[in-house]
């Protein structure tokens, strides 16, 4: 089965995915003149000042609520194990895609959100709903409806995939290497009992709806992220003189992987196509799974939610899974190449430098951006339920998602993360080609806003 799985993820992310995700932004990035560059002092500022007003509410989901629950889908087990094994897979080299993929990534989430917000409508309930699937139900014509099908099925699947089992399954990983520390072995028993209460407590929380996720997502995401990022920080300190090499064998790993893997990656394109694909992972841009949520948002203009999606892929790639790398290109753990160790690698690099504590930081740290990813993607697939089955799937779907989190916790990690990385390409397929489709439609936006001289 795996050797089946990794023939399938190399054809979806080959010529499919890949080139549509660098071709689009390319598009996009030289179509806007650089516009996430430009904007994003400013898409920080909006965010900072968000943080701050972010008690005062009406009601409706406020622009820091929504981008906390995109956050929570984002920031998770990728940040830690996915950046991880995409250093074993394809060299320091993939850290370096990784960053290409999210400076193109800033302006299709840019473009994703803001055409997102444009084409949302309003349920049963008077809340917000948009995402690609509106995006290509309102935006393009009749005869492109099955693309929006298309998207919302793999949606749905996924969201028990990459949004559930992977994030449960490192979980469980995690835990049991951190009991392994201390000579206690492994039980299937304990995994499913660990999987039940966490299912109980996020099937609840589903079943409160878009609302309530993103109160939890705005008080998990910050508190996590800042602490996670104090500890990589330490580490930094600790081995400030390896950072120049760290950063040397990413750039030189970029090119010429052999040098720094000694040949045990030698190939650039593997190392392209895992850094793209690990960083797609982390950051979801270009999946449009993270506009289901700014969608939400209560903003006046598409742009004013477009620019936070900037500040997503930002936090997410070039903050946290930067640190991640860099935590373990300095601290001098070694590599095994050629192998997905996931998480494991993580936790060695923090061990080897405060000590084997330090994994039950770890252990915590990644259940809470496990249990926040798996509430933003119940969202992202209750969303896409909804479309295929009705508003009143909701309720089903929640209950589908606690089940699932069951069965993540007794699954074969390097099952689970070929198949979420195979729907993570077919969900990107889709809402790609729709982006590019309604590209004049963005441009169009851009110049209304330009024309009309506000600022946000």
């Amino acid at each position: 089965m795996l050797y089946l799985l990794d023939r399938i993820n190399h054809i979806v992310w080959g010529i499919p995915a890949l080139f549509l995700i660098l071709g689009v932004g390319v598009y996009f990035t030289f179509g806007t003149g650089f516009l996430q560059i430009r904007m994003l002092p400013m898409a920080l500022k909006r965010f900072l000042d968000q943080f701050r007003c972010r008690n005062h509410s009406d009601g409706q989901i406020s622009s820091y609520k929504a981008v906390c629950t995109a956050l929570a889908a984002t920031v998770g087990t990728g940040n830690l194990a996915g950046v991880a094994g995409g250093i074993a897979l394809g060299g320091p080299g993939a850290v370096f895609w990784m960053w290409i993929c999210a400076i193109l990534g800033m302006i299709l989430k840019f473009a994703e959100v803001s055409l997102a917000v444009h084409y949302r409508h309003k349920n049963e309930k008077g809340e917000w709903e948009g995402g690609p699937m509106y995006m290509i139900r309102h935006g393009l014509s009749p005869k492109w409806k099955w693309l929006a099908g298309v998207y919302c099925f793999f949606g749905v699947v996924a969201a028990f995939g990459v949004g559930n089992t992977t994030q449960i399954n490192t979980v469980i990983y995690s835990i049991n290497g951190v009991l392994r520390t201390h000579h206690v072995g492994a039980s299937m028993i304990r995994n499913i009992i660990i999987g039940s209460v966490l299912a109980v407590i996020l099937t609840m929380l589903l079943l409160g709806g878009a609302k309530r996720i993103g109160q939890v997502a705005e008080c998990l995401v910050p508190f996590a992220s800042v602490l996670y990022l104090i500890l990589g920080a330490g580490v930094l300190l600790v081995c400030y003189k390896a950072l120049p090499g760290a950063f040397r064998s990413i750039i030189t790993g970029a090119f010429r992987p052999r040098a720094v893997t000694g040949g045990a990656v030698g190939s650039v394109m593997i190392c392209l196509r895992t850094g793209a694909a690990r960083g797609i992972f982390t950051n979801e841009a270009g999946m449009g799974t993270a506009s289901i949520a700014h969608a939400g948002a209560n903003v006046f203009h598409p742009f004013e939610q477009g620019v936070m999606g900037i500040v997503e892929v930002f936090l997410d790639t070039i903050v946290i899974c930067t640190m991640t790398a860099l935590v373990i290109l300095c601290s001098g753990v070694e590599i095994p190449y050629g192998l997905d160790v996931g998480v494991k690698l993580t936790i060695e690099a923090f061990s080897k430098i405060y000590g084997d504590w330090v994994g039950i930081f770890i252990a915590v740290a990644l259940c809470v951006f496990a249990c926040a990813t798996i509430l933003g993607w119940g969202l992202y697939g209750g969303r896409c339920a909804q479309y295929l089955f009705g508003e009143k799937s909701w309720k089903s779907f929640a209950i589908m998602q606690g089940i699932f989190i069951v069965v993540g916790a007794t699954m074969n990690m390097g099952v689970v993360w070929k198949i979420s990385e195979i729907l993570n390409g077919c969900m990107a397929i889709p809402n790609l080609i729709a982006l590019g489709l309604l590209s004049p439609v963005l441009f169009r936006l851009l110049d209304q806003y330009k024309n009309s001289g506000t600022r946000l």
